[in-house]
């Protein structure tokens, strides 16, 4: 967001189709919205970099570099981005099962440091319902994050 701001006083607007591009990319989409949720509680820990690694490698098949690709790009938008609608348009073109399946990521990522936030569940909730997931859905989407990042930290 900040880049964007001084682009904007600055007189120099970024490349707008290069932009467009990188958002339009349901994997870097997803990984811009799992970075937000990791923001969120205003702490980016390694753990959670980790996590986004992991939740890309098992959502879109990816292997560990061409994760760690996205994540880099996705970091960048993250740091650009003026909210999550940009990267939720994107990603609401994913099917029902693949959404949860996301939402339950953003989860896992948001339990990753073993702390629960407020501003982290807040965020998950608003991708949630942007998302058209169902509370129900959302709820044991939760449930199965929670159960998976407490057996991983023990």
């Amino acid at each position: 967001m900040l880049q964007w701001l001084k682009s904007l006083f600055s007189g120099k607007p970024e490349d707008e189709t290069v932009q467009a591009g990188r958002t339009d990319d349901p994997q870097v989409a997803a990984a811009a919205l799992l970075v937000e949720a990791a923001l969120s509680d205003g702490i980016y820990a390694d753990i959670e970099s980790t996590r986004i690694t992991e939740v890309l490698q098992k959502t879109f098949n990816l292997d560990a570099t061409a994760a760690e690709e996205v994540l880099n790009t996705a970091e960048d938008l993250a740091e650009e981005a003026t909210g999550a609608h940009q990267f939720t348009s994107v990603v609401k073109s994913l099917s029902e099962d693949q959404r949860i399946s996301f939402i339950e990521g953003l989860y896992y990522v948001t339990f990753a440091d073993g702390e629960k936030c407020p501003f982290e569940d807040a965020f998950v909730r608003h991708v949630a319902s942007l998302l058209h997931v169902e509370d129900r859905a959302r709820a044991e989407a939760r449930q199965r994050a929670e159960q998976q990042s407490s057996d991983s930290l023990n």
